[in-house]
Order: structure tokens, then sequence, then C-alpha cells
């Protein structure tokens, strides 16, 4: 159902399916198959859950998981009740998206430029992608190489639940595409029946191509190599620094989130606190009168 009629992208319908397989793992513990559950056997399992420690935002995801499974039973007439009816999701903060400074961005492109040989020539390429355009991993990764042999300005990406949307690039992404675009072969598996051919990033791996972990790694290491704390760097990072940095320039948030392939602009308007904060530290330090002891 969640393939079929709702469109959800591979990464959901995986992060659905771990949830409510470790439900499942949990109720047979207590002698109940998961389709079966009573409320009973849900409270435990989220008392289970909290003393655990685990994140809110790691209960909520599972609570979510489980209400639409109960409710799409309720609804094919499989259950007569939903017994997550009475389960509380826990309080969500409002975390602020980690971001790079305008300058620590810099330090990573001057880095990437100075990286050598074939393997320097595709970091590049990532890095340039994903600050020019504000992609997720999955979307870098799983592009086609036909992608990238339409019009050079832009990338046609494919997102969340099989949207398509054009992704502009900047200059140096294009030059820095071009530059991988002639050391691509070197990543091609030797095997003449591998599908790798067919994807931009190739690898030598099961998926044919450059995997969302190898690409984390490869931009911790390109932090180490700028004198930046790893942590502070991963792929989503870049797409934070991206939308945030566009707004402090002065783009309009409807603009950022058509470039980020956002579904509701509310999901972008995250980055306006964000911008906010910024703003406010700015006026703290910079303002005459709050000079004033």
């Amino acid at each position: 159902m969640l393939a079929a009629e709702r469109g959800a992208a591979r990464l959901t319908i995986a992060a659905y399916r771990n949830d409510l397989v470790h439900l499942a793992s949990f109720l047979a513990g207590r002698g109940q198959a998961l389709e079966t559950a009573d409320a009973a056997a849900l409270h435990a399992y989220f008392a289970d859950t909290r003393s655990r420690r685990l994140s809110p935002r790691t209960v909520a995801r599972r609570l979510s998981a489980m209400r639409q499974f109960y409710r799409f039973l309720l609804g094919e007439g499989a259950r007569k009740d939903d017994p997550t009816a009475q389960l509380d999701a826990p309080r969500l903060g409002r975390p602020l998206p980690k971001i790079l400074a305008e300058e620590e961005v810099g330090r990573l492109i001057a880095t990437a430029a100075a990286w050598p040989g074939q393997e320097g020539a595709r970091l590049r390429c990532l890095l340039e992608i994903l600050y020019a355009a504000g992609l997720r991993v999955s979307e870098l990764v799983g592009l086609p190489l036909g992608a990238a042999q339409r019009d050079p300005r832009f990338l046609l990406v494919r997102g969340k639940g099989g949207k398509e949307r054009l992704a502009p690039l900047s200059q140096p992404a294009r030059e820095a595409l071009a530059d991988y675009l002639k050391s691509r072969a070197a990543f091609l598996p030797q095997s003449s029946g591998s599908k790798a051919g067919r994807w931009l990033f190739p690898s030598r791996g099961a998926a044919g191509h450059l995997t969302r972990q190898r690409c984390a790694q490869l931009m911790k290491e390109l932090a180490l190599a700028a004198g930046l704390d790893p942590a502070k760097l991963s792929p989503h990072v870049l797409r934070h620094a991206f939308a945030s940095h566009l707004l402090d320039h002065g783009a309009d948030l409807r603009s950022v989130q058509q470039m980020l392939g956002h579904a509701d602009i509310a999901t972008t308007q995250i980055y306006t606190h964000v911008q906010g904060d910024r703003l406010r530290r700015l006026v703290e330090t910079a303002h005459p009168l709050a000079q004033r002891k």
C-alpha cells in the first residue's frame, strides 16, 4: 500500500518495515502476533522503548509506523479496533538543522580542489553538487548517467515519491561535473555484465553505484583534511548549508522549497528559524545598544 498507493520512497518503506519487525519481535516474546496485538501489549512495548532511552524522534517514528499499520488493518476489515488510539506521541522539540558557515564551505571546496587524481575529481564533483543543488544524498548517489547528459545547467533529479525536479547547477558545479566525467570510467567495474554503467557515480559494489554510507565517509575524510570537525559534516549538512546560505543572500522561501523538493513549505520554514537565530546573535554582538552594560 505504501509503495503502490502513496508512492513512498524506498528508504521510507525500509524504515517502516524495520520498525514493525522490531515490534513483532517484542510481541512474539509475549506470545502475541503483530496483527492481533492488543493495546496493553503496545503500551508495554513503549514502556520498554522508553527504558532504553531512545530519542523522542525515534519513538515518534515507531509510533507513526504502528498507527499507520493498524489503521490500514482497520480500513481493510482485518481488525475491528485500533489498538494505538490511546497511545500518546512523545513531545518533540524543534531541533534546528546543523549548518556550516560560508567560510567553512569555502575551506572544504579549496581542500577538495587540491585533492589529487581521479578520486579528487569525484570528490570535488560530489561536494559541488551537494552544495550547489541541495540534493539529498540518496538522490545524489542514485543519479543516472542520463541526468547529466541533458542541459548542463540543470540536473534532472528523482526525489521522494518518484517526483522529478530540475536542480540548477552553478558554474563551478558544472565545471566539476565535466571534469569528473573524464575520470568516471575509472570507477566502472571490469565485468561487462555489470549494471554500474547506468549510474553517474558507478561503483564496484552490489548496488552498482556509490552508496550513501561511502559518500558520507568521503565527506568526513574531506572535513579532516580541511581541518574541520568531521562530526559536523555530512551530505545532509551540506543540504542544510545550501538552503540557509540561499536565504541569507535574499532567496525567497518558495524558490528554496522547490529546489529542495519539499512537498510542504512548512518543512522549508525551519531554515527561517536558523536565519532568525543568526540575525539575533548578530544584533546581540554588533548593535550599539546591545553593548550597554
